[in-house]
């Protein structure tokens, strides 16, 4: 699901809140050592997201943020702002010449440039709380 977060509003954080989980509270960001990735350059999105990036020759930036339940995916256009909310279990990370995050149907490939190198620590940590959150519904028969 895709936002328009330019604007603060209650329906746009009650959807978040449902969809990903409330914000990690300030003992767990610290316990994280962060929860938030630094910005990174947008390379390239898929056709149902091409409205919200810039349509111009402008650069496009983006950034992650962790959530107890999935991440949110904030994309910023000239001074609008809209977030991906994606709950973990439609996650999935691809790593070919950048880095590529796909659910729902759609993609955001990140540049493969400084920036994304500077957050590869952010990813392990992603990847992370992803296998912590598949892990409780992880049923092993014996």
């Amino acid at each position: 699901m895709v936002l328009d977060t330019t604007y603060s509003s209650k329906e746009n954080k009650d959807s978040i809140k449902k969809l990903v989980g409330q914000a990690f509270g300030f003992y767990d960001i610290i316990k994280l050592k962060g929860i938030g990735s630094k910005r990174m350059v947008i390379d390239d999105v898929s056709p149902n997201l091409k409205q919200y990036t810039n349509s111009v020759s402008d650069i496009n930036y983006g950034n992650i943020e962790l959530r107890p339940n999935g991440i949110l995916i904030h994309i910023t256009k000239g001074l609008q702002n809209f977030t991906w909310a994606i709950p973990y279990y439609q996650l999935v990370i691809y790593k070919t010449n950048g880095s590529s995050i796909h659910a729902q149907g759609k993609f955001v490939h990140f540049k493969n440039n400084n920036m994304l190198k500077e957050n590869k620590l952010f990813f392990s940590k992603l990847l992370n709380e992803k296998i912590r959150f598949d892990e409780q519904y992880n049923f092993q028969t014996q």
